[in-house]
Protein backbone atom coordinates (compact mmCIF):
# COMPACT_ATOMS: atom_id res chain seq x y z
CA UNK A 1 0.00 0.00 0.00
CA UNK A 2 1.66 3.20 -1.22
CA UNK A 3 2.24 6.08 1.71
CA UNK A 4 0.65 9.15 2.08
CA UNK A 5 3.10 11.29 -0.19
CA UNK A 6 3.18 9.03 -3.30
CA UNK A 7 -0.50 7.85 -3.31
CA UNK A 8 -1.44 10.22 -6.29
CA UNK A 9 1.34 9.26 -8.42
CA UNK A 10 0.78 5.78 -7.51
CA UNK A 11 -2.93 5.37 -8.31
CA UNK A 12 -2.19 7.42 -11.71
CA UNK A 13 0.33 4.81 -12.59
CA UNK A 14 -1.69 2.22 -11.90
CA UNK A 15 -4.82 3.48 -13.14
CA UNK A 16 -6.60 2.50 -10.08
CA UNK A 17 -8.83 5.47 -8.38
CA UNK A 18 -10.50 5.92 -4.62
CA UNK A 19 -14.44 5.55 -4.56
CA UNK A 20 -17.15 4.99 -2.32
CA UNK A 21 -18.49 1.63 -2.99
CA UNK A 22 -21.16 -0.48 -1.54
CA UNK A 23 -21.37 -4.10 -2.31
CA UNK A 24 -25.21 -5.37 -0.66
CA UNK A 25 -27.89 -3.46 0.44
CA UNK A 26 -27.83 -1.01 4.05
CA UNK A 27 -27.61 1.20 6.57
CA UNK A 28 -24.86 3.96 5.84
CA UNK A 29 -22.37 1.71 7.21
CA UNK A 30 -22.10 -0.68 3.89
CA UNK A 31 -20.72 1.91 2.36
CA UNK A 32 -16.75 2.22 2.40
CA UNK A 33 -13.67 3.82 0.88
CA UNK A 34 -11.45 1.55 -1.34
CA UNK A 35 -9.39 1.32 -4.32
CA UNK A 36 -10.74 0.26 -7.99
CA UNK A 37 -10.03 0.16 -11.42
CA UNK A 38 -9.95 3.43 -13.00
CA UNK A 39 -12.40 3.57 -16.09
CA UNK A 40 -11.13 4.15 -19.77
CA UNK A 41 -13.03 6.38 -22.34
CA UNK A 42 -14.13 4.55 -25.19
CA UNK A 43 -13.78 6.53 -28.20
CA UNK A 44 -17.25 8.54 -28.26
CA UNK A 45 -16.31 8.75 -24.27
CA UNK A 46 -15.05 11.63 -21.91
CA UNK A 47 -13.36 10.74 -18.61
CA UNK A 48 -14.49 13.53 -16.00
CA UNK A 49 -11.97 14.06 -13.17
CA UNK A 50 -14.49 14.42 -10.19
CA UNK A 51 -14.45 17.48 -7.99
CA UNK A 52 -17.45 17.22 -5.97
CA UNK A 53 -20.88 15.14 -6.13
CA UNK A 54 -24.15 15.50 -3.84
CA UNK A 55 -25.62 12.89 -1.47
CA UNK A 56 -29.38 12.35 -2.24
CA UNK A 57 -32.40 10.40 -1.86
CA UNK A 58 -32.12 8.56 -4.63
CA UNK A 59 -28.73 7.45 -3.45
CA UNK A 60 -30.03 6.95 0.28
CA UNK A 61 -32.97 4.53 -1.84
CA UNK A 62 -30.77 2.39 -3.90
CA UNK A 63 -28.13 2.03 -0.42
CA UNK A 64 -30.56 0.32 0.98
CA UNK A 65 -32.55 -0.98 -1.49
CA UNK A 66 -35.81 0.27 -0.03
CA UNK A 67 -38.62 0.57 -1.12
CA UNK A 68 -37.87 -2.67 -2.81
CA UNK A 69 -38.88 -1.60 -6.07
CA UNK A 70 -35.85 -0.07 -6.69
CA UNK A 71 -34.01 -3.33 -7.01
CA UNK A 72 -36.08 -3.97 -10.46
CA UNK A 73 -33.12 -1.59 -11.77
CA UNK A 74 -30.21 -2.16 -9.26
CA UNK A 75 -30.36 -5.79 -8.36
CA UNK A 76 -32.99 -8.28 -6.23
CA UNK A 77 -29.86 -9.62 -3.82
CA UNK A 78 -27.53 -7.28 -4.34
CA UNK A 79 -26.59 -3.96 -6.52
CA UNK A 80 -25.22 -4.86 -9.65
CA UNK A 81 -23.71 -1.19 -9.47
CA UNK A 82 -21.58 -0.62 -6.61
CA UNK A 83 -20.72 2.87 -6.90
CA UNK A 84 -23.41 6.02 -6.62
CA UNK A 85 -23.55 9.20 -7.26
CA UNK A 86 -25.38 10.79 -9.86
CA UNK A 87 -24.90 14.57 -9.74
CA UNK A 88 -21.15 15.55 -10.23
CA UNK A 89 -19.09 18.37 -11.70
CA UNK A 90 -15.49 18.29 -12.61
CA UNK A 91 -12.79 18.47 -14.77
CA UNK A 92 -12.28 16.60 -18.36
CA UNK A 93 -9.31 14.61 -17.82
CA UNK A 94 -9.15 12.64 -21.58
CA UNK A 95 -11.71 12.34 -24.38
CA UNK A 96 -11.97 9.62 -26.88
CA UNK A 97 -11.01 10.02 -30.49
CA UNK A 98 -14.41 10.34 -31.98
CA UNK A 99 -15.63 12.90 -29.08
CA UNK A 100 -16.42 16.35 -31.37
CA UNK A 101 -18.19 18.65 -28.60
CA UNK A 102 -15.77 18.42 -25.87
CA UNK A 103 -12.25 18.46 -24.84
CA UNK A 104 -9.72 17.58 -22.05
CA UNK A 105 -9.14 20.72 -19.42
CA UNK A 106 -13.17 21.38 -19.91
CA UNK A 107 -15.40 22.47 -16.56
CA UNK A 108 -18.71 20.33 -16.75
CA UNK A 109 -21.40 19.48 -14.45
CA UNK A 110 -24.21 16.69 -15.04
CA UNK A 111 -26.88 14.22 -13.99
CA UNK A 112 -26.00 10.26 -14.41
CA UNK A 113 -28.72 8.55 -12.67
CA UNK A 114 -28.60 5.59 -14.80
CA UNK A 115 -25.12 4.09 -13.68
CA UNK A 116 -24.69 6.79 -10.79
CA UNK A 117 -20.94 6.38 -10.46
CA UNK A 118 -19.83 10.09 -9.37
CA UNK A 119 -18.69 8.77 -5.78
CA UNK A 120 -15.81 8.23 -7.33
CA UNK A 121 -12.22 10.07 -8.16
CA UNK A 122 -13.16 9.30 -12.08
CA UNK A 123 -16.39 8.84 -14.39
CA UNK A 124 -16.94 7.54 -17.83
CA UNK A 125 -19.65 9.66 -19.89
CA UNK A 126 -20.73 9.33 -23.70
CA UNK A 127 -20.62 12.65 -25.25
CA UNK A 128 -24.22 12.75 -25.59
CA UNK A 129 -25.02 12.10 -21.58
CA UNK A 130 -26.61 14.26 -19.78
CA UNK A 131 -23.92 16.91 -19.17
CA UNK A 132 -22.70 20.24 -20.71
CA UNK A 133 -19.84 22.88 -19.73
CA UNK A 134 -20.21 24.61 -16.31
CA UNK A 135 -21.57 27.85 -15.77
CA UNK A 136 -19.18 30.40 -15.81
CA UNK A 137 -20.33 32.42 -12.73
CA UNK A 138 -20.68 29.19 -10.11
CA UNK A 139 -18.47 26.91 -8.13
CA UNK A 140 -17.83 22.96 -8.71
CA UNK A 141 -19.46 22.96 -5.20
CA UNK A 142 -22.76 24.44 -6.34
CA UNK A 143 -22.59 22.89 -9.82
CA UNK A 144 -23.08 19.52 -7.95
CA UNK A 145 -25.76 21.26 -6.02
CA UNK A 146 -28.17 21.56 -9.11
CA UNK A 147 -29.28 18.63 -11.03
CA UNK A 148 -30.54 16.33 -9.42
CA UNK A 149 -33.10 18.19 -7.57
CA UNK A 150 -33.97 20.62 -10.41
CA UNK A 151 -34.19 17.22 -12.64
CA UNK A 152 -36.95 16.00 -11.05
CA UNK A 153 -38.56 19.38 -9.84
CA UNK A 154 -38.85 19.73 -13.29
CA UNK A 155 -40.28 16.18 -14.41
CA UNK A 156 -43.57 17.37 -12.46
CA UNK A 157 -43.28 21.11 -13.63
CA UNK A 158 -42.89 20.28 -17.49
CA UNK A 159 -47.23 18.90 -16.73
CA UNK A 160 -48.31 22.26 -15.96
CA UNK A 161 -49.70 25.06 -18.16
CA UNK A 162 -48.76 27.98 -16.21
CA UNK A 163 -50.97 30.00 -18.65
CA UNK A 164 -54.47 28.21 -17.08
CA UNK A 165 -52.46 26.71 -14.01
CA UNK A 166 -50.58 29.59 -12.39
CA UNK A 167 -51.24 29.11 -8.78
CA UNK A 168 -49.55 26.57 -7.28
CA UNK A 169 -48.42 25.86 -3.68
CA UNK A 170 -44.86 23.57 -2.84
CA UNK A 171 -44.97 21.66 -0.19
CA UNK A 172 -41.22 20.86 1.41
CA UNK A 173 -40.21 23.64 -0.09
CA UNK A 174 -36.62 23.19 1.19
CA UNK A 175 -35.43 20.35 -0.62
CA UNK A 176 -33.60 19.83 -3.18
CA UNK A 177 -36.66 19.17 -5.33
CA UNK A 178 -38.55 21.76 -3.34
CA UNK A 179 -36.13 24.77 -3.44
CA UNK A 180 -35.95 23.93 -6.93
CA UNK A 181 -39.72 24.02 -7.82
CA UNK A 182 -39.56 27.35 -5.76
CA UNK A 183 -37.56 28.61 -8.32
CA UNK A 184 -38.65 26.77 -11.79
CA UNK A 185 -42.00 27.66 -11.08
CA UNK A 186 -41.74 31.36 -10.45
CA UNK A 187 -39.31 30.95 -13.50
CA UNK A 188 -42.00 30.29 -15.49
CA UNK A 189 -44.20 32.69 -13.91
CA UNK A 190 -46.10 30.95 -10.93
CA UNK A 191 -47.62 32.44 -8.32
CA UNK A 192 -45.65 30.25 -5.68
CA UNK A 193 -46.95 29.18 -1.77
CA UNK A 194 -44.06 27.40 -0.19
CA UNK A 195 -44.46 25.12 3.32
CA UNK A 196 -41.33 25.56 5.17
CA UNK A 197 -40.32 25.25 8.24
CA UNK A 198 -39.78 28.38 10.55
CA UNK A 199 -36.07 28.56 10.77
CA UNK A 200 -36.49 28.82 6.56
CA UNK A 201 -39.05 31.22 5.94
CA UNK A 202 -36.59 33.41 4.73
CA UNK A 203 -34.86 31.44 2.43
CA UNK A 204 -37.59 30.55 0.82
CA UNK A 205 -38.93 33.70 0.19
CA UNK A 206 -35.43 34.87 -1.17
CA UNK A 207 -35.96 31.96 -3.90
CA UNK A 208 -38.92 33.95 -5.14
CA UNK A 209 -41.81 32.47 -3.17
CA UNK A 210 -45.15 34.69 -3.10
CA UNK A 211 -46.31 33.48 0.18
CA UNK A 212 -44.66 30.99 3.11
CA UNK A 213 -46.71 29.02 5.40
CA UNK A 214 -44.91 27.31 8.41
CA UNK A 215 -45.81 24.37 8.96
CA UNK A 216 -45.15 24.47 12.38
CA UNK A 217 -47.83 26.58 13.03
CA UNK A 218 -50.47 25.82 10.77
CA UNK A 219 -51.81 22.77 8.47
CA UNK A 220 -51.63 24.38 5.02
CA UNK A 221 -54.11 21.53 3.87
CA UNK A 222 -57.21 23.13 6.16
CA UNK A 223 -56.27 26.90 4.47
CA UNK A 224 -59.69 28.46 2.85
CA UNK A 225 -57.22 29.33 0.03
CA UNK A 226 -57.46 26.92 -2.77
CA UNK A 227 -54.45 26.13 -5.89
CA UNK A 228 -54.33 25.04 -9.08
CA UNK A 229 -51.54 22.78 -8.59
CA UNK A 230 -49.84 20.89 -5.12
CA UNK A 231 -46.46 19.50 -5.65
CA UNK A 232 -45.63 17.71 -2.71
CA UNK A 233 -41.85 17.75 -2.62
CA UNK A 234 -40.98 15.35 0.36
CA UNK A 235 -44.42 12.80 -0.41
CA UNK A 236 -45.38 13.42 3.82
CA UNK A 237 -49.07 14.42 2.40
CA UNK A 238 -51.29 12.62 -0.02
CA UNK A 239 -54.11 13.15 -2.83
CA UNK A 240 -56.95 12.82 -0.50
CA UNK A 241 -55.61 14.98 2.03
CA UNK A 242 -54.89 18.11 -0.48
CA UNK A 243 -57.90 17.31 -2.60
CA UNK A 244 -59.97 19.91 -0.49
CA UNK A 245 -57.50 22.87 -1.31
CA UNK A 246 -57.24 22.15 -5.05
CA UNK A 247 -59.30 23.98 -7.74
CA UNK A 248 -61.63 22.11 -10.53
CA UNK A 249 -59.34 20.57 -12.81
CA UNK A 250 -56.14 21.37 -10.66
CA UNK A 251 -53.73 18.51 -10.27
CA UNK A 252 -51.72 16.60 -7.51
CA UNK A 253 -47.95 15.73 -8.04
CA UNK A 254 -45.81 13.97 -5.02
CA UNK A 255 -42.32 12.85 -4.83
CA UNK A 256 -42.64 9.71 -3.51
CA UNK A 257 -44.63 6.29 -3.63
CA UNK A 258 -47.49 7.44 -0.95
CA UNK A 259 -49.54 4.80 1.77
CA UNK A 260 -49.31 0.96 0.04
CA UNK A 261 -47.77 2.62 -2.90
CA UNK A 262 -51.22 4.72 -3.66
CA UNK A 263 -49.35 6.98 -6.25
CA UNK A 264 -48.89 4.70 -8.65
CA UNK A 265 -52.49 3.70 -9.21
CA UNK A 266 -54.24 6.94 -8.52
CA UNK A 267 -53.17 8.48 -11.82
CA UNK A 268 -55.78 5.83 -13.25
CA UNK A 269 -58.45 6.33 -10.79
CA UNK A 270 -58.42 9.99 -11.03
CA UNK A 271 -58.63 10.09 -14.58
CA UNK A 272 -61.96 8.45 -14.33
CA UNK A 273 -63.27 9.53 -10.91
CA UNK A 274 -63.88 13.40 -10.57
CA UNK A 275 -61.71 16.52 -12.42
CA UNK A 276 -59.05 16.72 -9.81
CA UNK A 277 -56.20 15.21 -10.94
CA UNK A 278 -53.10 12.76 -9.21
CA UNK A 279 -50.27 12.87 -11.85
CA UNK A 280 -47.18 10.59 -11.30
CA UNK A 281 -44.87 11.61 -14.35
CA UNK A 282 -42.06 8.97 -14.91
CA UNK A 283 -38.71 11.22 -15.39
CA UNK A 284 -36.54 11.28 -18.07
CA UNK A 285 -32.95 13.34 -18.53
CA UNK A 286 -31.43 14.60 -20.97
CA UNK A 287 -29.01 16.93 -22.17
CA UNK A 288 -31.43 19.33 -23.35
CA UNK A 289 -32.39 20.05 -19.69
CA UNK A 290 -28.69 20.22 -18.62
CA UNK A 291 -28.41 22.68 -20.90
CA UNK A 292 -31.12 24.39 -19.78
CA UNK A 293 -30.31 24.77 -16.19
CA UNK A 294 -26.74 26.33 -17.02
CA UNK A 295 -28.83 29.49 -19.31
CA UNK A 296 -31.00 29.83 -15.90
CA UNK A 297 -28.08 30.08 -13.82
CA UNK A 298 -26.39 32.09 -16.49
CA UNK A 299 -29.10 34.32 -16.38
CA UNK A 300 -29.55 34.54 -12.30
CA UNK A 301 -32.42 32.97 -11.75
CA UNK A 302 -31.42 29.90 -10.34
CA UNK A 303 -29.15 29.14 -7.56
CA UNK A 304 -28.06 26.62 -5.81
CA UNK A 305 -29.31 25.57 -2.10
CA UNK A 306 -26.35 23.55 0.11
CA UNK A 307 -26.82 22.66 3.45
CA UNK A 308 -23.77 20.58 4.20
CA UNK A 309 -20.21 19.52 2.80
CA UNK A 310 -18.36 16.32 3.16
CA UNK A 311 -15.26 15.13 1.83
CA UNK A 312 -15.68 11.45 0.39
CA UNK A 313 -14.21 9.45 3.54
CA UNK A 314 -17.31 10.65 5.71
CA UNK A 315 -19.63 10.09 3.31
CA UNK A 316 -21.32 7.37 5.64
CA UNK A 317 -22.03 10.54 7.59
CA UNK A 318 -23.68 12.22 4.80
CA UNK A 319 -26.04 9.58 4.40
CA UNK A 320 -27.16 9.70 7.88
CA UNK A 321 -27.66 13.45 7.94
CA UNK A 322 -29.91 13.13 4.37
CA UNK A 323 -32.05 10.26 5.64
CA UNK A 324 -32.80 12.70 9.35
CA UNK A 325 -34.83 14.32 6.55
CA UNK A 326 -33.51 17.62 7.75
CA UNK A 327 -31.71 19.01 5.26
CA UNK A 328 -31.88 22.04 2.94
CA UNK A 329 -31.53 21.88 -0.64
CA UNK A 330 -28.19 19.64 -1.06
CA UNK A 331 -25.81 17.83 0.47
CA UNK A 332 -22.50 18.08 -1.17
CA UNK A 333 -19.18 15.77 -1.43
CA UNK A 334 -16.26 16.97 -2.01
CA UNK A 335 -14.16 14.25 -3.96
CA UNK A 336 -11.05 15.94 -5.99
CA UNK A 337 -9.11 19.56 -5.38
Amino acid sequence: MPNKVDRNSFLKYNKRMIAAIYQKYGSPSVVHIAEVAQPTPKDKEVLVKVKTSSVNRTDCGFRSGKPYIVRLFSGLLRPRQTILGSDFAGEIETVGKDVKTFKAGDKVFGFHPDIFGAHAQYICLPEDASFTNMPNNISYEDAAAICEGAHYAMNYLKEIDFKKQNKILINGATGAIGSASVQLAKYFGAEVTAVSNTKNMELVKSLGADTVIDYQKEDFTKRDHSFDVVLDAVGKSTFFKCKKILNNGGIYFSTELGPWAQNIFLPLYTCIVGDKKMMFPLPKHSKKEIIFFKEIIESGHYKAVIDRRYPLEQIQEAYRYVETGDKTGSVVITVGH
